[in-house]
């Protein structure tokens, strides 16, 4: 072992104090440099972690988020579809109902005016049938040559209307 210590100038002084060296600077190297940074990476592993497991848990929810979501749109839709069915068939029955009171109301108006015609026409055959008296009268007196009194006038006017009709 000389002779290898002194081919390679190696001094055992100096070895072991290099080892002593070594052994100091890792041994604060260690406490203070590894230890605190082996600490810090552990709690952003555990951060990440946690991190990574917080996504799963929100990502669970959002699928569960969507499913109720698009339940909910499928219900809203179902119930769209109930409201404009009874909008349409409230609306056919307001048609209907306008459609029974626009025809009762022709009617009416129908009706109206036919009494409304039936009482001019018996206005107007009234005063033809007065017309047509005092034209017979006017004849009769005439052909006569005199004034006969309201009976006779009466008996004659009331033949010849009956011949008439």
């Amino acid at each position: 072992m000389d002779s290898l210590i002194e081919t390679f100038h190696i001094d055992i002084k100096l070895l072991i104090a290099q080892i002593i060296n070594f052994a100091i600077v890792f041994c604060v190297l260690y406490f203070f440099a590894l230890k605190p940074l082996m600490r810090v990476m552990g709690d952003r592993t555990k951060k990440i972690e946690k991190s990574i497991d917080d996504a799963k848990r929100i990502e669970e929810k959002l699928a569960r988020s969507e499913e109720e979501y698009k339940k909910e749109i499928v219900r809203a839709r179902k119930e769209a579809e109930i409201i404009l069915e009874k909008a349409g068939q409230r609306a056919e029955e307001r048609k209907q109902e306008t459609i029974a009171n626009a025809k009762e109301e022709i009617g009416q108006i129908i009706n109206q005016e036919k009494a409304k015609i039936q009482q001019e026409k018996a206005k107007t055959l009234k005063e033809i049938k007065k017309e047509v008296a005092d034209l017979v009268t006017a004849s009769v007196e005439k052909v006569l040559g005199e004034r006969m009194d309201n009976g006779k006038d009466g008996k004659i006017i009331g033949k010849i209307i009956k011949n008439t009709k």
